[in-house]
C-alpha cells in the first residue's frame, strides 16, 4: 500500500469517527431525560 493510499483511509476513517461521535451526541440529547440531567448539572455549578 503506497503512503498516499494509507493516509487517504486513515483520513476517511477519522471522517467516518468524527461522523459517528457526532451522531452519538445528537441520540443522546434528543432523549429529554438526558437534557434535564444536563440542565440539573449545569446549573449546580452556579
Amino acid at each position: 500500500m503506497t503512503s498516499a493510499r494509507r493516509h487517504r483511509l486513515l483520513q476517511i476513517a477519522g471522517f467516518a469517527a468524527a461522523a459517528a461521535a457526532l451522531g452519538g451526541v445528537f441520540l443522546m440529547y434528543t432523549q429529554p431525560a438526558f437534557m434535564v440531567t444536563m440542565i440539573d448539572q449545569l446549573w449546580a455549578c452556579f
